[in-house]
């Protein structure tokens, strides 16, 4: 089995800065790809940011320049580094892995989410 395990939100002011990790364990042969997806009220989860084996990133428009999301291959841990806080990135973020178990089977994992509200 694998988990993503999540940590780092929390309630900060607009303009204000945070920093989501989350840390892959148990049954894995590689990690194709890890990223960070967001749901807020009402709405769909949408992706973030995500960041290939190769190191190359893809964001959605509404962070870039101002989300940075980057790997520690050793640990198996993926960060998002949020600047630039605004209201509408408020939402429940998830961590979002594709893996190859050692049962030779690539699946998608998720953490169990992180709150991040933004609010003065």
């Amino acid at each position: 089995q694998v988990q993503l395990v999540e940590s780092g939100g929390g309630l900060v002011q607009p303009g204000g800065s945070l920093r989501l990790s989350c840390t892959a364990s148990g049954s894995i042969f590689s990690i194709n790809s890890m990223g960070w997806f967001r749901q807020a009220p009402r709405k769909e989860r949408e992706s973030v940011a995500t960041i290939i084996s190769g190191g190359s990133t893809t964001y959605t428009d509404s962070v870039k320049g101002r989300f940075a999301i980057s790997r520690d291959n050793a640990k198996n841990t993926v960060y998002l580094q949020m600047n630039s806080l605004k209201p509408e990135d408020t939402a429940v973020y998830y961590c979002n892995g594709r893996i190859l178990g050692t049962s030779g089977y690539t699946r998608n994992y998720w953490g169990q989410g992180t709150q991040v509200t933004v609010s003065s």
